[in-house]
């Protein structure tokens, strides 16, 4: 990305800037893994379920991961203006409603329950219009968050695999969900996880019809793609399997960017405070994780200091602190990086402060592509 373009370019902020270059190159990485070993890629659009994204996804997935009708609706909208792939969408999630459960065996070829007990519940109904499967808990963590680790103790994330093989003929069902991980930039955690399932299934594992590798792998920012492609290879050749993955924050997590104007800038208790048009309710997993994100002026060896707050009432709304070359003024912009997945369909209009307009951006021009507005607001918080 171009940070002149970002910080020149005349348009109002708060501003969520989407890069259309860097999302292009993780979706050719994937469909050269396609290429390689046959896996289906679909895009996972609880990162960011912008129909910008989801249009440059078309020529390079196979479908859409989902967890909710509306985004199966929103994905089925997208499928029907065309997608280069079958249009599969896969659903799992811990919260299926009986009363959705027909419209959503509609939309989706695949769900995947996410317990025994609404396998039971819900099965029998779903199989006729979508191919069944069950989410499987490892059991096996390479996370020290346990706000990220889907198998930490007392998970509600999947089926315990040793309740599975206890529990079910594998010929009853048609494919496994796995999901344990978050940001990883290797395949281990994938190698030892499908080691364990075949440790506990062997050849049942030939009964299924595909598996899903879950997500969490940050595709664009790995080197070495043989191990992925060894493993997709193997378990096709020895099962037969469908394999799918479902990266999300690899395809959008570098791609976004969050800009922001300086509004005011003080001293508090011996700190410069420096007031955004922005907030950490545009960027929630600041606030929920405690995470400082990324700045593009941040300079470490900086001799100026000083602590980027948000524009809301709320205390916690803060950024963090920076070091910076020159002191920012009044109407400077700042560029928060790596913003792409989980910021903007987490956001919120706390304080009635506006959400940012969307631009996409390639090397030729910045382009407005969405903005909300009063009425937006009014429509939300009107009774019907």
């Amino acid at each position: 990305m171009d940070f002149h373009v970002l910080k020149d370019s005349v348009y109002s902020t708060p501003a969520f800037v989407l890069d259309e270059i860097e999302v292009t190159r993780v979706l050719e990485i994937l469909a050269d893994l396609r290429t390689q070993c046959g896996c289906k890629i679909l895009y996972s659009i609880k990162a960011l379920p912008f129909s910008g994204v989801m249009d440059m996804a078309k020529a390079f997935v196979d479908g859409f991961s989902v967890s909710s009708l509306f985004e199966a609706r929103l994905a089925n909208e997208m499928i029907q203006q065309g997608l280069a792939g079958q249009g599969n969408i896969h659903l799992t999630t811990p919260g299926i409603r009986r009363d959705e459960l027909d419209e959503l065996s509609l939309l989706c070829s695949h769900i995947s329950f996410n317990s025994f007990t609404q396998y039971q519940r819900y099965s029998e109904a779903a199989q006729a219009k979508s191919s069944i499967g069950l989410r499987v808990n490892p059991k096996l963590s390479f996370l020290h968050d346990d706000r990220f680790d889907p198998c930490r103790e007392h998970s509600k994330l999947g089926v315990d695999i040793k309740q599975l093989c206890r529990t079910i003929r594998l010929d009853q069902i048609q494919g496994l969900h796995i999901h344990n991980v978050f940001s990883a930039t290797d395949f281990s955690p994938l190698i030892k996880t499908v080691e364990k399932l075949q440790q506990h299934l062997g050849i049942g594992l030939a009964e299924l019809e595909w598996l899903n590798l879950g997500g969490g792998y940050l595709f664009g920012q790995i080197e070495d793609y043989r191990p992925f492609v060894e493993l997709v290879n193997k378990l096709t050749h020895d099962f037969g399997l469908e394999v799918y993955i479902e990266p999300g924050k690899a395809v959008v997590g570098r791609a976004g960017y969050l800009v922001a104007t300086v509004l005011d800038s003080f001293v508090s208790d011996g700190e410069t405070i420096v007031i955004l048009d922005t907030s950490v309710n545009h960027n929630p997993e600041v606030f929920e994780y405690q995470r400082q994100p990324e700045l593009h002026e941040h300079e470490p060896e900086g001799q100026y200091a000083a602590i980027l707050a948000g524009c809301t009432c709320l205390a916690g709304d803060v950024f963090g602190k920076y070091r910076f070359k020159e002191p920012l003024q009044v109407g400077d912009k700042v560029v928060f990086k790596n913003v792409g997945a989980y910021s903007l369909i987490k956001a919120n209009r706390f304080n009635g402060y506006n959400l940012p307009d969307i631009y996409l951006s390639n090397s030729l021009r910045v382009k407005k592509v969405k903005h909300y507005d009063y009425q937006d607001y009014r429509r939300q918080w009107l009774a019907d």
